[in-house]
């Protein structure tokens, strides 16, 4: 086993901690599974795209970002190659982030609604956002194989965090990775349903899963996914997270 593979956590989840996450974070940092991936990281950070030239690129894979206590898990695709792969926080410095945080922003899980820089002041509220591969493939299209070797990575974060009530997964491939993670911790939420936006499932003894079109700049100049769309599928769970907090 390559050194670097992230150990599936076998601990039921109430065995790990909070703290875990720091140790999660280094081990995405440092992971080197997918040479293809790695390489592009290194050679974007390197040649620049003009309007940055005068930045210093993060150019290595992308951790999660947010609240340890979240209720809400949002799964993206991967770092963009001008967006976190510069910032180094994942859904930050691109249109992707500033729309995904107006959304977040306006159900009340960020402080403000723009993600363009890591020391730009944004806070997640009750919220953590990661991705189901954390480097930046080229033209946005990991392999399956550098998906399956990322997955470890999303089911640690999953351990860690504890308090989960909602899961939104941004797109089919988030989507089919998380639905994997729940079926490899012995949640049983089959039959798995067709993916499609604003898909609700509730699995037993699982988070619910919102299902949502990406806000990948395809989807968004298309009119596929709509500020409204988007900020709908935060409102619901918001409410769903209220809800579970009454009862």
């Amino acid at each position: 086993m390559p050194k670097n593979r992230p150990m599936r956590p076998r601990a039921r989840r109430n065995k790990l901690t909070p703290a875990s996450l720091s140790t999660i974070r280094q081990t995405i940092i440092c992971c080197d599974l997918c040479p293809r991936l790695r390489t592009h990281c290194a050679r974007v950070a390197q040649e620049k795209k003009f309007a940055y030239r005068t930045e210093d690129y993060w150019g290595k894979p992308v951790p999660g970002f947010g609240n340890h206590r979240a209720s809400l898990l949002v799964v993206g695709l991967a770092p963009a190659a001008h967006g976190a792969n510069r910032t180094g926080r994942v859904f930050t410095g691109d249109g992707s982030g500033d729309f995904l945080m107006r959304a977040m922003h306006s159900a009340g899980f960020a402080n403000i609604p723009t993600a363009r820089h890591i020391r730009d002041g944004l806070k997640l509220h009750d919220a953590y956002i990661t991705a189901a591969v954390r480097c930046a493939p080229p033209v946005n299209k990991p392999t399956r194989q550098e998906i399956e070797n990322c997955q470890p990575h999303l089911e640690a974060e999953f351990a860690a965090l504890l308090n989960l009530k909602i899961v939104v997964a941004l797109g089919r491939i988030a989507f089919d990775t998380y639905w994997r993670v729940m079926r490899s911790w012995g949640i049983r939420p089959l039959p798995k349903p067709a993916f499609k936006h604003g898909l609700l499932h509730t699995p037993d003894g699982g988070p619910t899963l919102i299902a949502s079109y990406h806000p990948s700049r395809q989807n968004t100049n298309t009119g596929r996914l709509t500020p409204p769309m988007l900020a709908s599928i935060f409102r619901t769970a918001r409410r769903l997270i209220a809800s579970a907090a009454s009862k």
